[in-house]
């Protein structure tokens, strides 16, 4: 009777080392809500699977959107990024959030009322942010940062419960698309305590991410009929039916205007350099100031943000289509 009582208290205690474990395996993923113009080409597209498919390395709380000034309405990215997670094999498990169709400043005096543009995703945010985790929450515009801004702006103790990661600007020069769909977005997130971290785009240059571009050959070779296969199918954007990402991602290539012959995954590469930071260099510098059309440099500024620059296209590209060959999907949302 002896050794029976002492297997089942080691069964017992085995067990729970393998429950504590595996919490400790949780709590080394990374919390992550991505905010989306997922309509405007085909970057989003790319950067939202890659994301669903790497369950391994994020905890993913939602999925919010904004729309800029290409994609049709607000409405239009809603349905592109729900069409991606259920083509991810992920609805209704992962939600799409409605954020800003508006500018900031034109929704700021707005944020105390109940319902505003955009106050869906900005109070997904705010509720993830102050969620109990010891984990900051990541949050990852990949388009305009109105979203963002509003949600600081309603609610300035997320600062110390978050992180953000933004692919824009093309500092130290000017331009890039998302920074002008919404300039002034920019202001309340750089002068914050909050930690901030720009992923470079600096078109046709190597030190951004316009450099970690996929071939229309590549796609069309490795793509096809990559990640889960889905009933019943869903409508494109262009029309057709599709039942998995990879057949959805070579047609976004094959009917992207102009059908050029590679593209950047500008978005898709600010996603995998807060996977693998060693993909990228991080460079800390004083926050500049945009004011007058320019940048201003302030390198004494004890306010310090970050710039990711130079980006490993080959490792990048590696791990997105071995994600795509063989992706873990992402957990269930908190929400």
């Amino acid at each position: 009777m002896i050794s029976i009582h002492c297997a089942i208290i080691l069964v017992f205690a085995s067990c729970m080392a393998i429950a504590e474990n595996a919490g400790d395996n949780n709590s080394d993923k990374i919390r992550i809500i991505l905010d989306a113009d997922a309509n405007n080409e085909l970057d989003d597209q790319h950067a939202i699977a890659y994301m669903l498919f790497s369950g391994d390395t994020f905890d993913v709380e939602g999925i919010t959107v904004n729309r800029t000034s290409n994609g049709g309405s607000i409405e239009k990215h809603v349905e592109e990024a729900e069409r991606i997670v259920r083509l991810c094999a992920l609805h209704p498990q992962i939600k799409v959030h409605r954020g800003a169709s508006g500018n900031y400043e034109a929704i700021l005096p707005h944020i105390a009322e109940p319902e505003f543009d955009g106050s869906e995703a900005v109070d997904l945010i705010i509720e993830r942010a102050l969620a109990p985790d010891d984990r900051k929450l990541v949050l990852m515009p990949i388009g305009k940062l109105t979203n963002i801004a509003l949600a600081l702006k309603k609610n300035p103790s997320i600062a110390k419960k978050v992180r953000i990661v933004w692919l824009g600007t093309n500092y130290p020069e000017c331009g890039e698309y998302n920074f002008i769909n919404d300039i002034p977005s920019l202001d309340p997130i750089i002068e914050a305590d909050v930690p901030f971290a720009m992923a470079m785009v600096r078109y046709g240059k190597p030190s951004g991410t316009d450099a970690v571009r996929a071939s229309l050959a590549e796609i069309k070779r490795i793509m096809p009929g990559k990640g889960p296969s889905i009933a019943p199918p869903v409508p494109g954007r262009h029309g057709g039916m599709f039942s998995n990402f990879g057949d959805y991602s070579k047609e976004l290539f094959v009917k992207f205007r102009g059908s050029p012959k590679e593209r950047p995954l500008f978005d898709m590469a600010a996603v995998a350099i807060v996977k693998n930071p060693a993909w990228a260099d991080r460079v800390v510098i004083g926050a500049p100031k945009f004011t007058g059309g320019k940048w201003i440099d302030r390198p004494d500024n004890p306010r310090k943000v970050v710039i990711w620059e130079n980006f490993d296209k080959e490792a990048i590209m590696k791990d997105f289509y071995q994600v795509m060959e063989t992706p873990k999907l992402a957990s269930p949302s908190a929400e």
